[in-house]
This record gives structure tokens, C-alpha cells and sequence, in this order.
């Protein structure tokens, strides 16, 4: 059975010349709709344009612009904190985060230091856009202007220091040295950016003579401890030494001035006592008998008495008995 069905035959449906108005102003009404609405969110600051000049700028919410292209419209997120990397890029965020090292990075991050030493060098800086205005209109294209500027302070506050300070002890200390200088670099160009932080993500020697820095490093860090250990013997022993002498110094001191003392007493006595005596000898005389004989004889545990009239021992003494003991 032939079939007569041919292309010609369809036919389109007819639309009415006011349906097709309606339908235009509807698409033209949501155009100008959507153009003319926009909602700035609240880490944003919105920048409008008319006919390509500045004209005003607008807090986060919800505002009104002229239509079809006579406003325009950039977001500049002036609240987020911003982050640029130099020497490495992430690849993949995360509690593991994955890094990458291209030829770029690793030429950005190799600088020379001050004793014409080379360090790889890795840096983060975080930062935020605190003038929307210059940001986008005082400099052309601001995040890669920013980028050369942070380069060339790095190399120059790294190139002021040796490869021990950048790689060990100075590494916070040129960091801030960097952020201040990058900061007034940024105030001089008008770039409207605020540093907040630069941070020496990772400092190292090249990797062929990472070697042979590793010894030297290794050599200093035994040094240090050798230091260290002398120090803390010549604390022990020293302090002690010092406390020792003083104590014998201060006890000599005191000995002598006992025996000055004693000495004055002595002498004050003898002369109270030979005055007594020029005024009474006899009496003076006998006093000083009998307060050496009461206080030394006491001590004498055998006692033999004698009579100065008798020429004899007493007959009551028994001598026998003393001596057997």
C-alpha cells in the first residue's frame, strides 16, 4: 500500500499577532525585571557602573539599578578572607590536603639570601579587600600586581638576612619584616588591600645540597647543646662556689668580730678590776683568789689539802685510797 503521507501536507498552528506581543513583552518585562533586582550578600560590597563610570557602591541586601545594560553591576567580597600561595598550590582541601609544585611555584619560591646562599622558599599571605574602589579602578588587574609585590618583598627582606636566619631562628622575624613592608607597598600603589598575615609555610635548602645542609645544621644543633650543657654546669658549680666563699667570708666577719668584742670586754674588765685594786688591793686581791679558786675548783675531781702551819699531810687524808683509785 503506497503512502500518499507527505511533508507538505502538515500544517503549522496559526498564532494570533497579540499572542505573540504578550509573549515578547513577557520576556522583555522578566529581562528587565532580573536587571533591574539584585542581592548583594552580607561578606560583599556591591560596585555600580553607569555607562562604564563609577558611581556608587551598595551594603549587602536587596537594591534597584537602571536596566539593560545602563547600570552594571561587581561584587567585590570585601568581608571573605582572601588567601594566595607562593612556591606550591593546592590541589585538593581537606583534612589531608594534596599539594602540587610546578615549574612556576618552584621559580617563585627559589630566592637568594644574603650570604649568596639559595633557599626554596614557600609562603602563604592572607588578606582582605578593604577598598572596593581602588581595588578594582586605582590599578589594572590587582591579584597578579599583587602577586609580583609580594615576590619582590620576600626576595628583598630574605636577601637582608643570612640562609641560617631564614631557614632556623630569623624565619618569624623576616616573616613580619615581609608583611609590614608588603603592607606599606600596598598603601603607596592605592591596591585597596589589607595584609593580614604572612606566614613561611616551609623553608628549605635546595634539594642537592639538602645533604649537606643537614650536617651542617646537624653540627650547629651539637654545638648549641655543648653550649647549653656548659652552661648548666658552670650554673651548678659557680653559684655554689660563690655561696660557699660568702658563707666562709661572713664567718670570718663574725669570728672576728667576736673576738674583738671579747677583746674590748677583756680589756673594759681589766680595767674596772685594777681600779678596785688601787682603791683596795687586799681585799681586791683576795676576791680574785677566791673567784679563780670557786671557779676551777670545781673541776678538779682529786683534791689534796694542805696547812701551810704543819709541815706534815693531815693524818685524816688517806692517801692510800686516792691512789689505788
Amino acid at each position: 500500500m503506497a503512502n500518499d503521507f507527505s511533508y507538505t501536507d502538515m500544517k503549522l498552528p496559526k498564532i494570533k499577532g497579540g499572542t505573540i506581543k504578550i509573549i515578547v513583552a513577557v520576556i522583555v518585562g522578566l529581562i528587565v525585571l532580573t536587571s533591574t533586582f539584585y542581592q548583594i550578600s552580607p561578606e560583599e560590597i556591591g560596585v555600580i557602573l553607569r555607562f562604564g563610570k563609577f558611581t556608587r557602591t551598595t551594603e549587602p541586601g536587596l537594591h534597584l539599578k537602571i536596566p539593560l545594560g545602563i547600570e552594571t553591576l561587581t561584587k567585590v567580597p570585601v568581608q571573605r578572607q582572601l588567601k594566595m600561595e607562593f612556591g606550591f598550590r593546592t590541589v585538593k582541601p581537606g583534612i589531608r590536603t594534596e599539594y602540587r609544585v610546578t615549574s612556576e611555584a618552584f621559580k617563585e619560591a627559589t630566592t637568594l639570601t644574603g650570604d649568596l646562599n639559595v633557599a626554596v622558599v614557600e609562603w602563604i599571605v592572607q588578606y582582605k579587600i578593604k577598598d572596593a574602589y581602588k581595588y578594582l579602578f586605582k590599578i589594572r588587574d590587582a591579584d597578579t600586581t599583587f602577586r609580583y609585590m609580594n615576590e619582590a618583598v620576600v626576595k628583598k627582606v630574605v636577601g637582608d638576612n643570612s640562609v641560617d636566619e631564614v631557614i632556623t631562628v630569623g624565619r618569624a622575624r623576616i616573616a613580619l619584616e615581609a608583611k609590614e613592608e608588603l603592607q606599606q607597598l600596598c598603601d603607596l600603589y592605592e591596591i585597596g588591600i589589607e595584609v593580614n598575615q604572612l606566614i613561611f609555610q616551609d623553608v628549605n635548602p635546595p634539594d642537592s645540597v639538602k645533604p649537606s645542609f643537614n650536617e651542617v645544621n646537624e653540627a650547629l644543633q651539637e654545638k648549641e647543646r655543648k653550649i647549653n650543657e656548659g652552661w648548666s654546669e658552670y650554673n651548678q658549680v659557680i653559684p655554689k662556689a660563690r655561696g660557699e666563699a660568702e658563707q666562709m667570708i661572713r664567718a670570718a666577719e663574725g669570728y672576728a668580730t667576736e673576738r674583738v668584742n671579747m677583746a674590748k670586754g677583756d680589756a673594759n674588765r681589766f680595767r674596772a678590776i685594777y681600779q678596785e685594786y688601787a682603791r683596795a688591793p687586799l681585799v681586791t686581791r683576795k676576791r680574785l683568789y677566791l673567784e679563780a679558786i670557786n671557779e676551777f675548783l670545781p673541776k678538779v675531781k682529786r683534791k689534796i689539802i694542805f696547812d701551810e702551819k704543819q709541815k706534815n699531810i693531815l693524818p685524816l687524808l688517806n692517801l692510800g685510797e686516792e691512789t689505788k683509785k
